[in-house]
């Protein structure tokens, strides 16, 4: 099997590629990235001479390098995507090139070639949930409230388009917020624990009241994989964390881990479009393919702490970069 990974120098995509090598010995893997801010060549240095491994670089906006890589592949996995709301909020293009323009070149492709096609989303597509709604499942309602979600929303409706249109082989995952290493630090996690390396608060944005749910990056992996191998043509499937909790409960989880108190949790102006509670019922996977969360929360900070004490040379060089200080600004309105 010959599978094109798009997005695979990012976050998500890099563990991935991992999960493929240690569970599919037989797997080949070509990696196409464009390199934006958040696609990272450093997240694949342990893997970049691997027998099993190409990269390419390059936009899945380009038709003709995605026909030709999409013609090469069995499957296609895609987590190429502009993922941050607050940067969706300043500067929408991107996001519509990439998770709309993008996504529609993959499908014409797979559908072109007659390839597998999974593609990777989020939660975020249906909104929020108020305190006692039933958790987001398959066939919740898409209620996007910002520009990135919006674009997420589009991309999932175009492959069951192509699904229902042109016979695409495909399928969608829905998950919740992913944490652990390699997660860039303008994520709230990796934010925080860089922050608390570099003798800085946790910033909260407004009361930290909003719930995320929470999965170990890792678990994501396998349960893509899962689907890849297993799902059935044209289904969505959710997976979560089994880690309900709220922005500032997750805060102070961070700090006992670390080993300071609540005097460095440090509250700022809220976001706009700030939802209010994410959470996800994730019995369909579990009931048709096995998989279910194996980190429980505590588990899962832990190992993300021990990685960012261990790596500094990776998550330094991006906080120092001037691109990533001018965010850091605008976003809490000091200096990182």
């Amino acid at each position: 099997m010959k599978v094109l990974v798009t997005g695979g120098c990012g976050f998500i995509g890099s563990h991935f590629i991992r999960t493929v090598f240690d569970h599919r010995p037989d797997w080949q893997v070509i990696n196409l990235d464009a390199l934006t801010y958040a696609g990272n060549l450093a997240n694949t240095l342990d893997i970049q001479t691997h027998p099993r491994y190409r990269f390419v670089y390059g936009s899945i906006t380009n038709r003709e390098l995605v026909e030709a890589l999409v013609q090469e592949a069995d499957a296609v996995v895609n987590f190429a995507a502009e993922t941050h709301v607050d940067r969706s909020i300043v500067d929408n293009e991107p996001f519509i090139m990439t998770n709309i323009l993008g996504v529609q070149r993959l499908i014409d492709a797979c559908v072109k070639y007659g390839k597998r096609f999974h593609h990777v989303s989020t939660d975020e597509v249906f909104g929020h949930l108020g305190p006692t709604d039933p958790k987001f499942n398959e066939s919740t309602p898409y209620a996007p409230r910002n520009p990135y979600s919006a674009t997420k929303a589009a991309s999932d409706h175009l492959v069951r388009a192509a699904v229902a249109t042109h016979g695409l082989r495909g399928t969608i995952s829905n998950c919740t917020n992913n944490y652990g290493p390699y997660l860039y630090p303008e994520k709230f996690f990796a934010i925080s624990i860089t922050n608390l390396l570099q003798g800085k608060p946790i910033m909260i944005c407004g009361s930290g009241s909003q719930v995320r749910d929470w999965i170990q990056v890792k678990d994501h992996a396998l349960g893509v994989l899962a689907i890849l191998e297993r799902g059935r043509i044209g289904e969505t499937y959710m997976m979560g964390g089994n880690s309900e909790l709220s922005v500032v409960e997750a805060g102070k989880k961070i700090l006992n881990v670390m080993g300071y108190g609540e005097e460095h949790l440090l509250l700022v102006a809220d976001r706009p479009g700030q939802d209010k509670r994410y959470a996800i019922d994730y019995s369909k996977i579990k009931s048709e393919l096995g998989w279910e969360p194996t980190y429980t929360f505590e588990e899962g900070i832990r190992h993300m702490v021990q990685w960012y004490k261990q790596n500094e040379d990776w998550w330094k060089p991006v906080r120092e970069s001037s691109g990533y200080r001018r965010w850091y600004r605008m976003q809490f309105g000091i200096d990182p």
